[in-house]
């Protein structure tokens, strides 16, 4: 990672999921900790997601989960990722996330997996430990 530039960071709110209440406090302190955070907003399709990430040429594509869909959503977002080349990028998930759900998260290619009443801290020293 050139360190002369800021890690670049897409957050999304993936599918039907309307509460995004988290989402903007994450984003919020994400900007505070010195990334560059672009917000897609509400109601993603997992092109939506792609596209934006290919947009911004994010180094971190994250989602925020709050309506128990992820896995679903992750399971047809993953070869959308790897097919848009961004395979190697750090792909993250926050939310709602049962911890029965984070192992089958990771197998998909989410290093990060943060539940409900995560540290705000401990996700940003996670995205600088693990960005190439």
């Amino acid at each position: 990672m050139n360190t002369d530039r800021r890690i670049k960071i897409v957050v999304a709110k993936p599918g039907l999921d309307g509460h995004d209440q988290g989402a903007k406090v994450v984003v919020r302190a994400l900007l505070d900790a010195g990334f560059d955070v672009h917000y897609t907003g509400l109601r993603q399709s997992p092109e939506m997601v792609v596209e934006a990430a290919q947009r911004e040429n994010a180094d971190v594509i994250a989602l925020s989960s709050m309506a128990g869909a992820h896995l679903p959503f992750c399971t047809r977002l993953k070869p959308l990722l790897e097919a848009a080349g961004m395979g190697e990028r750090l792909w993250v998930i926050g939310g709602n996330i049962p911890a029965g759900d984070h192992d089958a998260l990771r197998a998909l290619g989410f290093k990060g997996v943060f539940a409900t009443g995560s540290k705000l801290d401990a996700i940003s020293d996670f995205i600088r430990e693990n960005v190439r």
